[in-house]
């Protein structure tokens, strides 16, 4: 049996690919796709909407420790650059402790680079720059972090399939159907150089028909109105604030946030002589 934890914010939960299922509807994703793919498989989705990178420490990393996984995956970060309270130090300690303590239970860890959100949203340049910083900000210390633990790290962020409009859904904020079996394309591929996976890889191609457009202006209306408008109430302000400061200086400003601890920096910098063993 290969036990697969995923742990992360609503990309892994899987919004964006909706299945049938028990007479309705649920998010799937590509956590659930690669584990079709897996030995007797036992999946377990830790990972929930809105999550910051210190939720996943705090609650999601407890309970994946208990299940031993043979494989585990932490993506997490673009809540984090959507929150006027961004704290790069807080983000880089609780990704640090949450990398490192799967790698030494054992785990095989998968790890991402994610794209920018700003981009995603087609935000205008002013309120784009700064969210565009924060997630270079974060990929930095995901990167630092992949090499110091040896995880299975995949660049979203640069992929050039990643580019496709019909990768992401309406809210282009999350992965389509085929987005998703494009992350679980990539994983896999990944396992499968390590030696860990032999099977066939996921379908990179979706087995439902894409949403109509009248389905993805209905969904605008309700509930990607409502999920703009609770982001914007916390993150706007603070874009804007950015935005005028960087008016005024003429200049990219010093965010205001805090360095990760020495330890953290210690271990992203450290060789990889003290790796857990695969």
């Amino acid at each position: 049996m290969t036990t697969f934890v995923a742990l992360g914010d609503s990309i892994t939960f899987g919004v964006g690919d909706p299945v049938r299922r028990d007479g309705g509807w649920a998010w799937r994703g590509w956590a659930t796709l690669l584990a079709e793919t897996m030995p007797e498989p036992s999946l377990h989705i830790l990972a929930s909407c809105g999550a910051r990178a210190a939720d996943v420490e705090r609650y999601q990393l407890p309970a994946a420790l208990r299940l031993r996984p043979d494989i585990a995956s932490v993506v997490v970060g673009v809540n984090d650059t959507l929150r006027t309270s961004f704290d790069l130090g807080q983000v880089a300690d609780a990704a640090a402790h949450t990398v490192g303590a799967l790698r030494a239970a054992g785990a095989e860890v998968l790890t991402m680079r994610l794209p920018d959100p700003g981009q995603m949203l087609g935000l205008p340049g002013p309120l784009a720059r700064p969210l565009a910083r924060r997630m270079h900000e974060v990929n930095a210390v995901l990167d630092g972090l992949a090499a110091r633990f040896g995880t299975l790290h995949y660049d979203a962020a640069g992929d050039p399939d990643g580019r496709d409009p019909r990768m992401w859904a309406v809210d282009r904020l999350h992965p389509s159907e085929r987005g998703h079996r494009l992350i679980a394309c990539r994983f896999h591929d990944q396992l499968a150089a390590a030696g860990v996976l032999a099977g066939s890889r996921p379908d990179p191609e979706p087995s439902s028909p894409p949403p109509t457009r009248a389905a993805e202006i209905g969904w605008l209306a309700t509930k990607g109105t409502a999920w703009v408008l609770r982001r914007s109430t916390d993150l706007v302000p603070g874009l804007l604030a950015l935005a005028i400061r960087e008016r005024w200086a003429g200049e990219f400003p010093v965010q205001a946030v805090s360095p990760p601890s020495a330890a953290t920096m210690e271990s992203v910098a450290a060789g990889p002589d003290v790796q857990p063993a695969r």
